[in-house]
């Protein structure tokens, strides 16, 4: 398939953007026919991309020949799989906000907009080639979410709390950000080059001290996008105070960009940096795992539940990207996109309960399935998924990263498992306490069950969660090739 799809992957959505702010009364619908147009692009990737044919859909353009920068994309098995990911979720998440995207909105167009930005930055992201270009729309993304975070709040969300948040979350990311920039300086001056490939080739800085800095610099950067504990405090913030969508948006795609990059830049370009630290940032990792979780138990706020039980599912992909063997790392990937639809599904789904009760207390709630039967079943298949029962999509990638982070080390691969049983107990309490029981009046009087539209939303969700928990093969053929050269260059 010849052409330049890749940039026309990216470019729909960026268009997008322009022209629903252009005409933001048409916002929504111009929101919605860009982000089918970048899945559709999408989904002929995938159906022309060969697993074993490494980058493909090459682009190379000179952008800046004195620097060595250039425009470069190509796809991998890897970018390829959080391309669907991102492009599927970009219409659910646009019709999750049609309300809030209505004509007689003044914001409509600006919400619209600034969401297709943030999704053409990610796409981006996975797909170029060139660490000077991929540094940019990591940094640029964040301008665009934080004004999603800023300016659009969920239920009983305060703007002045709701800013505070999105500051937080700037600043936090804006630190990790120049820390990289002098790796990003430092690998330039090191190899001469920005080319991905090149680097890869043998152009990359050999062992030493200087790989050890430059591996820092990138993977904290990275650890504060994923988000590694500690660096995760300004996650449940953000998350709670902004819209369902846009906490999804940032929760589900944002953040992988962050967990993608390790496997892309921290483990190739600096591997002997990478097999040192290893173990220090699995400790993290697993620490993350269980931390979150228990604050997950102790929450009172639905939404700041889900938001620390992302932080505990992130230990998992970390973990698998650290532990440097073939299955820790193709379930880490695809761990990315489980987490993405299980979070979606089960984060949505909160949020339109508690658009309806006006709360985000679980104590508020109670009975709700005698109200809500559609909702309390999507919401229990969600929560399913993110204790990873067999059948749903993140048992086979939590299985995968287990398993393979066994023989690295056994002691962080049971305490993981033994994490699992921490979030049996807060994803079915949490559901105990809001779906059973008597129903209080203020539930009977506000709550009722899914519309339609929220059907269109939710219900491919939890079939995507059913489809990769029974049949994860093709997602693992594109995946193992593209994580194939990285387990040979850093295992050891």
């Amino acid at each position: 398939m010849s052409g330049p799809w890749l940039t026309l992957l990216w470019a729909a959505p960026a268009v997008g953007a322009v022209a629903a702010a252009a005409v933001p009364r048409a916002a929504r619908w111009i929101g919605l026919a860009a982000a089918l147009v970048a899945l559709l692009i999408g989904i002929g990737l995938a159906f022309a991309f060969d697993p074993a044919g490494g980058f493909q859909f090459v682009e190379s353009q000179s952008w800046i020949p004195s620097f060595g920068a250039g425009y470069r994309l190509g796809l991998d098995g890897t970018g390829l799989v959080l391309v669907l990911l991102t492009a599927a979720l970009l219409p659910v998440l646009l019709l999750a906000a049609w309300r809030e995207t209505a004509p007689e909105s003044e914001r409509a167009g600006t919400y619209v907009a600034l969401t297709l930005a943030v999704e053409a930055m990610v796409l981006v992201s996975f797909v170029t080639t060139d660490v000077l270009l991929f540094y940019l729309v990591f940094e640029a993304m964040l301008i665009p979410l934080y004004f999603l975070l800023a300016g659009f709040g969920g239920t009983g969300s305060d703007s002045a709390v709701r800013t505070h948040a999105a500051v937080k979350f700037l600043l936090y990311n804006l630190a990790g950000g120049l820390v990289m920039l002098a790796a990003v300086v430092g690998l330039y001056a090191a190899s001469g080059t920005f080319d991905l490939r090149a680097l890869l080739d043998g152009a990359r800085p050999g062992p030493g001290i200087a790989q050890d800095l430059m591996f820092l610099g990138f993977l904290f950067a990275f650890a504060v996008k994923a988000p590694l504990w500690p660096l995760h405090t300004w996650l449940p913030g953000a998350a709670v105070k902004t819209n369902p969508p846009t906490a999804v948006l940032m929760m589900a795609i944002v953040d992988k960009v962050g967990t993608f990059a390790m496997l892309r830049y921290c483990l190739t370009l600096f591997p002997d940096a990478a097999a040192r630290f290893a173990p220090w940032v699995a400790a993290l990792a697993v620490i993350g795992i269980v931390y979150g979780a228990i604050l997950a138990i102790g929450q009172s706020d639905v939404m700041s539940l889900i938001a620390y039980t992302s932080i505990s599912h992130f230990g998992f992909i970390i973990l698998g990207v650290f532990a440097r063997t073939g299955d820790s790392q193709a379930g880490s990937v695809l761990y990315m996109v489980n987490h993405g639809v299980a979070t979606a599904a089960l984060f949505l789904t909160a949020g339109v309960l508690v658009a309806r009760r006006g709360s985000r207390r679980i104590g508020d709630f109670g009975g709700a399935w005698s109200r809500a039967p559609k909702l309390g079943a999507i919401f229990l298949i969600a929560g399913l998924a993110t204790l990873s029962l067999p059948g749903l999509g993140p048992f086979v990638s939590e299985l995968l990263v287990v398993v393979g982070t066994y023989p690295r080390w056994a002691v962080a691969a049971i305490v993981a498992v033994v994490a699992l049983v921490l979030s049996a107990m807060y994803v079915l309490w949490t559901y105990q306490r809001m779906f059973t029981g008597p129903v209080p009046e203020e539930v009977e009087r506000t709550v009722d069950d899914a519309r339609p539209r929220e059907l269109l939303v939710l219900v491919p969700m939890v079939v995507a969660l059913f489809v990769l928990g029974f049949f994860p093969a093709p997602a693992l053929d594109a995946i193992n090739p593209s994580v194939s050269p990285t387990v040979a260059e850093v295992a050891r």
